[in-house]
């Protein structure tokens, strides 16, 4: 059965957003009569029947219901850099995703290549995700800020930790990270946190770790740390 994504489907009647009802009209076919599964993001799932069905405005009557607490035991907030391609970014969203990444940041720091990241197209990447994952939480995607200004936030991450290339550190995020924690991993840009940065990120509490031998992208860096984890907790 098809997924839908709206935020506002607590109503037993409800309306779907433009471009979902386009989608699910001219892509997918979807006629009234129709029984489609629609998700809000946040752990509530119905069984739906189309009542109008428009490209400009889908409207769907609940059939049931269904309602979801997260069941994991632990979290993970992902604070990347923006790379220069966009596509880069696109995927390391997507992929997150799928993986039930609870949070995505981004952190424009000295090394950082772009310095402008619009989060329009980000949101729709996750939402994509979701449906396709069969997830019932959507990620929580947070707007670009400088580091400095990042670090300013109350963090409620039990542990606060950062990719940082050196050979010599014997902390890898897997030994050094705890199960059923809340975990906050910043991962920097191509050319890694600058020295400055990696101060600062020391005085603010956070703690570098090594994600192997081999010098990652920063989109498969992030995605290795979401992984990594995600396997630490058996998920």
């Amino acid at each position: 059965m098809h997924v839908f994504y709206c935020e506002d489907i607590e109503e037993n009647e409800f309306a779907m957003s433009e471009d979902e009802s386009r989608h699910c009209i001219k892509v997918l076919r979807q006629q009234p009569g129709d029984t489609i599964t629609v998700v809000n993001g946040k752990g509530l799932e119905k069984q739906a029947r189309i009542v109008v069905g428009k490209p400009s405005k889908v409207v769907c009557e609940t059939i049931s219901e269904n309602r979801s607490a997260k069941s994991k035991d632990f979290r993970v907030h992902v604070a990347i850099s923006p790379t220069k391609n966009m596509d880069r970014i696109e995927w390391f969203v997507e992929k997150s995703c799928e993986l039930d990444i609870d949070e995505i940041s981004f952190i424009y720091t000295e090394h950082s290549e772009r310095k402008v990241l619009k989060t329009d197209r980000l949101h729709k990447k996750s939402i994509s995700a979701l449906k396709q994952s069969g997830g019932r939480f959507k990620t929580i995607i947070n707007e670009p800020l400088k580091l400095k200004e990042f670090l300013k936030q109350e963090f409620t991450e039990d542990q606060k930790l950062f990719a940082f290339v050196d050979p010599e550190n014997p902390d890898t995020l897997k030994n050094k990270a705890l199960p059923k924690s809340k975990n906050l991993i910043l991962i920097g840009p191509e050319g890694d946190f600058s020295l400055n940065e990696y101060n600062l990120l020391i005085q603010n509490g956070f703690e570098a770790v090594s994600l192997g031998q081999k010098v990652l992208r920063t989109e498969t860096a992030g995605i290795i740390a979401c992984h990594s984890v995600n396997f630490l907790n058996d998920f």
